[in-house]
């Protein structure tokens, strides 16, 4: 019937059965191809690699050359600690996107035991027939047995234009179909197809995001007041006439206070937490900048279809025109369609041909071209009994044009246009004819897309949260007003502008701002809008499902491909809904802040602890002459601090009300400012202790000041979490918890001693503990509130 190609040899006329595809499944195996995966070995190798591993390494190197062999070991306990937990996060995190690959993997319409199914393409055999239209991937190769399509195999051949392909003609797997639609024979699958393997469909990017940037400024700027205070130190030695060699172990505390030792993990956590709260509420993150991202949109551009609305049509008016009737306009409508693409307008007239009991099953399709949006209409040929015409449906600019009697009946179609469209319907017109030069219009229909009940308190939502949502359709500007009140997303909407030369015109650019949303607008116009937006310094969200949108979702900060969406569209994007509606991207935003909220008190504590801890080991220095700290002391200072540090991946937070952007400058003036004044409590207890005699020794110097530091360290952390008074919100259990462990270890090692911290009695102990309790709490809040009014952070 088709040739000697794939059609005959694998004797798949109708399609398989279910029975016949299990046996060929079996033989041929699955549509995939081994993955070439990293050594686990090479991953954790690449873990002590780094700036921070390599601070830690030179921090060895130092106390070995010190003899400082316990506290060596504790460092490398301290590397080792971080590398294993980073390469066990690291390897969660791969088990998670490998469950994400299989939830974004390609499905493919396939023809078995005679009906139209959707399947994963991983499941499809040799032999198989199956349907292909524009937007989809090619999930193997196909041998074209019916249609014509083009395809960018730029991915398989390196060609850069698109090539047609028709009957008997294969296409490769990897291809992209750009237009046209076709149903072909799988001929080869997996490793067997001419591409080697299958392509990967979801591409999951990790980019440096902006907060890294952001701490990597922060911990610079901590080196370079490390390498201030250390000339200081030095200066002082020299100017004293001390050994110069005496500052060496000075050298080596500094840069343990410095290094950021919990930095990938904490970030590791944080985003994989954060992914998997966003997974369970039907939200896939394919980038994991989209966290980031999400917490600092201010605009969002939402596609009406799908999104804002049930993207289900329904006929609900019908208008014939001249003779014909209500019934034979929607059988032309239904014969100009096909299930099998499973369009929404398609699916509307063929769902109100069967309610209506129209009888569709003597008449034979014997072309089809499927909409189109540069023609944007559907096309057919058709036969009964003999006898061959055309059926069109489309655009009532589209059709009417092509209809000998279009002028007659056109004042009764802007008449019926306007006053349906003034409800919010969709219109279509259908003709007919024996040649395409000789078409009659047979009426005009109705449809409607009715909102989600939720998209209205979404959206709600979202303009609370800051974000500006401006809708972007296709559909005419009446239609578009209508949803756009509906909705309550304002009354500015607008016919899209002309944007081909106009993204350098200022005014074009504050009309895109101003606007509530934008009619007529075509797939390659969002691009445009976005980037607009852009210009106006606007952080862009953008809901997308088709090909065409790939480029806009690109270039949105955060793109989100919605739950219906072609291939190409959920690989252009950042964020994939698994549901539909607005409700996946309001979590994504309050999920986003949330980690924001998580980065900021990290590197709020982060600061305030390393400014805190420098100056005043170097201020003690300048003062009494000798190290307050022992090298020993600082290293599980810095280990337990940073236990402590992790959890905050956890606490619990609120969300921002408005989008967040990250300043710096705020963050290093309050945490200095606070720095300031838990110096001046160090330097008061210092000298308490001595004016007291809570300590006689230096060994018990220094567990008297690794009490105090470790203390003030814990509870600073429940202090920076809350930008106003620290009641205001209840820390989670794991922050809790991480925080009464460390006090317990803390006052054991009080206790019985550890190494060089010499112990201390439990008065000692219990002063430093209620004096740390009482700063932070009291003194340290308080000021912290004051600090952040002023800084409005």
């Amino acid at each position: 019937m088709f040739g000697e190609g794939g059609f005959k040899r694998f004797s798949s006329d109708l399609g398989l059965s279910s029975e016949e595809a299990k046996k060929r499944l079996e033989e041929y195996g699955y549509n995939e191809s081994p993955e070439k995966k990293v050594r686990s070995i090479v991953i954790f190798i690449k873990k002590f690699w780094g700036a921070i591993p390599w601070m830690l390494e030179v921090t060895i190197l130092l106390t070995l050359i010190l003899g400082k062999y316990f506290e060596a070991v504790i460092v490398l306990g301290l590397l080792l600690f971080n590398s294993i937990l980073g390469f066990i996060q690291e390897k969660k995190a791969s088990g998670a996107l490998e469950f994400l690959k299989q939830k974004l993997s390609v499905s493919v319409r396939v023809k078995r035991d005679g009906r139209w199914i959707l399947i994963p393409a991983r499941e499809i055999v040799p032999g198989d027939l199956i349907r292909l239209r524009s937007g989809d991937f090619v999930p193997a190769d196909v041998e074209v047995v019916d249609g014509i399509v083009e395809v960018d195999q730029s991915a398989v051949t390196g060609e850069s234009l698109p090539v047609e392909k028709r009957f008997r003609d294969v296409i490769y797997s990897g291809s992209t179909v750009k237009r046209g639609e076709v149903m072909g024979i799988v001929t080869f699958t997996g490793a067997n197809t001419y591409f080697g393997k299958t392509v990967e469909l979801v591409q999951i990017a990790r980019p440096k995001l902006h907060m890294e940037e952001v701490i990597s400024k922060v911990v610079k700027w901590l080196s370079a007041m490390a390498a201030v205070l250390l000339i200081i130190a030095l200066f002082f030695t020299v100017y004293r006439g001390l050994d110069m060699l005496g500052v060496f172990p000075l050298v080596t505390i500094l840069i343990v206070s410095v290094v950021p030792v919990a930095l990938p993990t904490m970030f590791t956590i944080s985003m994989a937490l954060g992914s998997l709260e966003l997974a369970k509420k039907g939200v896939l993150v394919t980038r994991l900048s989209a966290c980031e991202d999400a917490a600092t949109m201010d605009v969002l551009c939402v596609d009406k279809t799908g999104t804002l609305t049930m993207n289900k049509l329904s006929v609900v008016n019908i208008l014939p025109a001249g003779k014909y009737t209500r019934e034979e306009v929607v059988l032309y409508g239904a014969l100009a369609s096909q299930e099998a693409n499973q369009d929404p307008i398609d699916l509307a007239f063929l769902s109100a041909a069967k309610d209506m009991k129209i009888p569709t099953g003597g008449y034979l399709q014997r072309e089809f071209v499927p909409f189109d949006p540069s023609s944007r209409r559907t096309e057919a040929k058709v036969e009964k009994e003999g006898r061959q015409f055309y059926v069109l449906k489309g655009a009532i600019k589209s059709i009417l044009p092509l209809c000998k009697d279009g002028s007659e009946n056109e004042s009764m179609i802007e008449k019926s246009v306007e006053e349906l469209s003034a409800k919010g319907y969709r219109v279509l017109a259908v003709a007919e004819g024996e040649s395409k030069e000789n078409l009659k219009l047979v009426g005009v229909v109705a449809l409607y897309d009715k909102p989600r009940p939720d998209s209205s308190i979404l959206i709600s939502e979202l303009k609370s949260l800051g974000v500006s949502v401006k809708m972007l359709t296709g559909d005419a500007l009446p239609i578009a007003k209508e949803v756009a009140r509906e909705l309550g997303l304002g009354g500015n909407i607008i016919k899209k502008p002309a944007l081909d030369d106009g993204l350098k015109d200022e005014d074009i650019l504050r009309v895109l701002e101003d606007s509530d949303g934008f009619a007529e607008v075509y797939p390659a116009d969002k691009y445009l809008i976005v980037k607009g937006l852009q210009k106006r310094k606007h952080i862009v969200g953008m809901t997308g499902d088709g090909i065409n949108d790939a480029p806009a979702l690109k270039q949105a900060e955060v793109g989100v491909a919605v739950n219906n969406a072609t291939d190409v569209a959920k690989e252009s994007a950042s964020l994939v809904l698994t549901a539909p509606g607005l409700e996946g991207i309001v979590d994504s935003v309050k999920n986003g802040r949330k980690i924001y909220q998580r980065i900021t008190t990290y590197i709020l504590n982060k600061i305030v602890k390393t400014f805190q801890v420098l100056v005043f080991i170097v201020l003690a220095f300048l003062v009494t002459g000798k190290y307050v700290v022992s090298l020993f002391s600082m290293v599980l200072l810095l280990f337990l601090v940073d236990f402590v540090t992790l959890s905050i991946s956890t606490d619990n937070v609120r969300y921002s009300l408005k989008p967040d952007r990250w300043n710096v400058t705020p963050l290093v003036k309050i945490s200095v400012s606070l720095g300031l004044v838990m110096i001046a409590e160090s330097m008061l207890l210092l000298y308490l202790g001595e004016y007291l005699g809570l300590y006689n020794t230096i060994s018990e110097l220094y567990t008297f000041v690794f009490d105090f530091l470790i203390f003030m360290g814990l509870f600073n952390v429940l202090i920076v979490r809350e930008r106003q008074h620290f009641w205001k919100s209840q820390p989670s259990k794991p922050l809790i918890a991480s925080i009464m462990a460390d006090t317990i270890i803390v006052i054991l090692i009080s206790t019985f001693g550890l190494y060089d911290l010499a112990p201390i009695g439990a008065l000692q102990t219990l002063t430093v503990l209620i004096y740390a309790l009482f700063m932070c709490f009291l003194v340290n809040d308080y000021a912290k509130v004051l600090v952040a009014k002023k800084f409005r952070l």
